[in-house]
């Protein structure tokens, strides 16, 4: 995917639980056209990942002819994928972006159950971190702003509210006109 130009590109961006499932996802390239294509290399990333100690730092490997950089806490699993002519640094920086973005959001409490209930806030994060391939934003505080106020906005259009957002919405719409 680097062949498009100097622009650093992400394949997929990976946010497993402790026993290789998902809890959200974000496929970029085509390299993995059908879902069980997918699921097949998400359980082989993580089946060949899971015995390391990725939990101070990142770890890097190449499985497959892809840079794979990732990361546990607690029962979650963070993975960004590259191509394997990618630079393992800037994918460490989309890694790092997407961690830390997560915490914040998270309050600091990063684990599966929290993920599950945050999951409209960490797919905003994904959007905000990558687009089509492309690295947008890295900054993990600045991410995390970026989706806060996402949220925060309930005069936003319909089409830039998340679904749950949406439904308070068209809910509150309903109530003033049965009150009327």
């Amino acid at each position: 995917m680097a062949s498009q130009g100097l622009c650093p590109s992400i394949k997929n961006i990976l946010l497993l639980d402790s026993e290789g499932k998902r809890v959200a996802v974000k496929y970029y390239s085509d390299d993995w056209p059908t879902n069980n294509a997918k699921l097949a290399f998400e359980k082989f990333v993580f089946s060949k990942t899971v015995k390391s100690n990725a939990r101070t730092e990142a770890e890097v490997t190449l499985l497959e002819n892809n840079i794979i950089i990732y990361k546990f806490v607690q029962d979650l699993h963070f993975f960004v994928t590259g191509g394997d002519d990618e630079n393992e640094l800037i994918l460490a920086s989309v890694l790092q972006g997407f961690f830390d973005a997560v915490t914040l959001l998270l309050r600091s409490n990063v684990d599966k159950r929290e993920a599950l209930e945050n999951l409209d806030l960490i797919l905003l994060c994904l959007d905000e971190i990558v687009d089509g391939g492309m690295i947008l934003e890295t900054n993990g505080p600045l991410i995390a702003e970026k989706v806060t106020s996402h949220s925060l906005d309930a005069d936003a259009p319909l089409s830039e509210q998340t679904l749950t957002q949406a439904w308070a919405t068209a809910r509150e719409h309903l109530t003033r006109t049965l009150l009327k």
